[in-house]
């Protein structure tokens, strides 16, 4: 049985950055510790004892580990701004590897835009998103829809999923950090057409 503590989750557990969790177990692969939730970027200054949610983080995230391996060899997520990629690299630079797979969708970047940013070696791929969710953009990317995941549980939808996203290759525009936040719009409020 693999546990958190025995993957590069488990940092990230300890420091209290794994938050609502969708998932947090083993998945229907042997040996593959999943994780759907939310990793804490930027923490609140907390007064007293109080418990605040974070500034920021890296939200929707889909992920697995696997025991002994250091670093994590797919990672999908939301940030809400652009800018927030330099904070996901400082956070989680440890367990990124040149070989994986990490591809992240963001709210102020041009809907027609697609980027690949490389920061110490480590190449995300950037997408646009908006009214839509990660869960939802990936399973259109790699072809899939909900009848494709049915009689499976939580953690076999997330094997399917990344393990299908593993496979899939896109065109990507090539840019850097700088360049990114440089062009990047003003963030929009996720909550402006909602009704009340």
């Amino acid at each position: 049985m693999t546990t958190i503590d025995q993957t590069p989750l488990g940092k990230l557990d300890k420091d209290g950055r794994l938050l609502n969790a969708v998932l947090k177990e083993e998945t229907t692969k042997d040996g593959r510790f999943g994780f759907r939730g939310d990793i804490a970027l930027k923490f609140q200054t907390a007064v007293a004892d109080e418990k605040r949610p974070p500034d920021f983080s890296l939200e929707q995230v889909l992920t697995y580990a696997l025991p002994g391996e250091p670093t994590l060899p797919i990672l999908v997520g939301y940030i809400h701004s652009f800018a927030y990629l330099a904070d996901v690299v400082d956070i989680l630079r440890d367990l990124l590897s040149p070989d994986g797979t990490y591809i992240l969708f963001c709210n102020n970047i041009d809907y027609l835009k697609k980027y690949r940013v490389e920061i110490d070696e480590i190449c995300f791929h950037v997408l646009p998103l908006d009214e839509s969710t990660v869960w939802k953009e990936m399973l259109d990317m790699v072809g899939m829809d909900k009848n494709d995941m049915k009689g499976l549980n939580t953690a076999g939808k997330l094997d399917k999923l990344l393990d299908a996203a593993l496979e899939t290759q896109g065109s990507f525009e090539s840019i850097t950090l700088a360049d990114g936040i440089a062009h990047m719009a003003p963030v929009r409020n996720r909550n402006e057409n909602r009704p009340v």
